[in-house]
């Protein structure tokens, strides 16, 4: 009766790890993970919003702009290296020289998609008089489409 060859060590090192990442949670997002652009729509929750308009949402290493409802206006903030916590602002004054803010919180959050874990940002949108809550997922590549006329 013969015995069964065994691998080498370092090729069942190897194949060892290769096997304990799969099938898992999905890893929580990286900050490189986040950057590029994001967009969705606002969903009103209280007060007058712009309902269904598209927002968009610039994500870098060290900064982050959200332009809610079609882009006029852009939130800006800053981003730690520790956090994945999103938070952009801007205060204008109203017609009564009083502070109007615009506020943009959001998190990361890894979805289970049909072909894999994929990420979005599910954020909160508001100002004195509308609260929205927005899902931002990356826009889709379009320059096919954008060719064929579709």
């Amino acid at each position: 009766m013969s015995m069964p060859a065994r691998l080498p060590l370092p090729v069942a090192l190897s194949a060892a790890l290769l096997l304990a990442g799969c099938g898992g949670p999905p890893a929580r997002p990286s900050l490189s993970d986040l950057d590029g652009s994001w967009s969705g729509a606002l969903h009103g929750t209280g007060g007058t919003c712009p309902d269904g308009v598209m927002s968009t949402l610039v994500i870098s290493d060290t900064h982050l702009v959200f332009a809610p409802s079609g882009g006029v206006l852009q939130l800006e903030g800053h981003r730690t290296a520790d956090s994945s916590t999103l938070h952009a602002q801007l205060v204008l004054k109203d017609m009564n020289h009083k502070p109007l803010p615009m506020v943009f919180e959001g998190h990361a959050v890894v979805e289970q998609a049909a072909d894999g874990p994929a990420l979005r940002i599910d954020g909160t949108y508001g100002t004195p008089t509308c609260r929205a809550n927005v899902t931002l997922r990356r826009p889709q590549a379009r320059a096919w489409k954008n060719l064929i006329g579709r």
